[in-house]
């Protein structure tokens, strides 16, 4: 069974920095991909960024390369996500979640069953 908590969102002026966590109660965590995701109010979730069971590779979506930073520990069963230089753009509730058989850029809302309840970040001008 799977278990997610989000914990780190807040608010934050533009060009901020903020840290997310998510732990996983997630059987096999270490042997499992993760992501992170984000849904702004009015739109869909979308894809944000990816890391590899081992950390070695890692997935973001266009508009957050260069100022994200995707991360984990297992020996803490938690994912992390770094933003910098944060824009009013990526205010949204942040959601991380596992792997699916799918490429990350097919992934939607619809190939998940469960979320966690999901951490704001909104980002002022």
């Amino acid at each position: 069974q799977v278990q997610l908590v989000e914990s780190g969102g807040g608010l934050v002026q533009a060009g901020g920095s903020l840290r997310l966590s998510c732990a996983a109660s997630v059987p096999y965590f270490s042997t499992t991909a993760m992501a992170w995701f984000r849904q702004a109010p009015g739109k869909e979730r979308e894809f944000v960024a990816a890391i590899s069971w081992g950390g070695g590779s890692t997935y973001y979506v266009d508009s957050v390369k260069g100022r994200f930073i995707v991360s984990r520990d297992n020996a803490k069963n938690t994912v992390y996500l770094q933003m910098n230089r944060l824009k009013p753009e990526d205010t949204a509730v942040y959601y991380c979640n596992v792997e699916t058989p799918k490429h990350w850029n097919q992934v939607t809302e619809s190939d998940y069953t469960y979320w966690g309840q999901g951490t704001q970040v909104t980002v002022s001008s």
